[in-house]
């Protein structure tokens, strides 16, 4: 089965430009208690960190995975985890919830947006380059498969509420990105 997943995830790298996406099942999430379906495409882009631990090969992010969907349905109460994805900085991309499914990431941009959460605390210290670059590359696959629209607004978590998210550096970064509007 996880070879399976392995071929689908490069079949899609192939065919959209997609970057590595790890399924929910390849990290070892639970299943959702519940699920709300995404009206696609959604007009915008929500960038996160997760103020956890950092991450950089495939177990480490793994397991940050689990932890954080661990604390989001034990802690929060929520369905599920979230995001509807994380980034490592091993370069891969998490599934969290999917394109398909409504998050819980921003309260009053849950259901017009996709949100990506970088896994680690980016207050004092930029994500890694692969990072960095399997972001960017999940925000126009999601545009090529036709999730986000193509006249996306990028945002900071900070941006549609009262927190530091993404944290500083990151920040600093993602203000220099296509499409972003404070």
């Amino acid at each position: 089965m996880k070879l399976l997943v392995i071929l689908l995830s490069a079949f899609c790298a192939l065919t959209h430009g997609c970057p590595t996406i790890m399924s929910k099942s390849a990290w070892g999430g639970k299943a959702a208690k519940c699920s709300s379906r995404l009206t696609t495409p959604v007009p915008y882009v929500i960038i996160h960190h997760t103020e956890g631990a950092f991450c950089s090969s495939q177990s480490t992010c793994s397991a940050q995975a689990r932890n954080i969907q661990n604390y989001h349905m034990s802690s929060r109460g929520w369905c599920d985890i979230g995001y509807n994805f994380l980034v490592g900085e091993d370069g891969r991309v998490y599934e969290g919830r999917g394109w398909r499914n409504l998050e819980a990431h921003a309260k009053s941009f849950s259901s017009v947006s996709i949100g990506i959460s970088f896994i680690g605390s980016f207050t004092k210290r930029a994500p890694s380059a692969s990072a960095l670059k399997a972001a960017q590359s999940l925000i126009k696959c999601g545009v090529s498969k036709g999730y986000i629209k193509s006249a996306y607004i990028l945002k900071g978590h900070r941006n549609v509420g009262k927190t530091d998210c993404p944290g500083a550096k990151l920040y600093q970064i993602i203000q220099k990105w296509r499409n972003f509007k404070a």
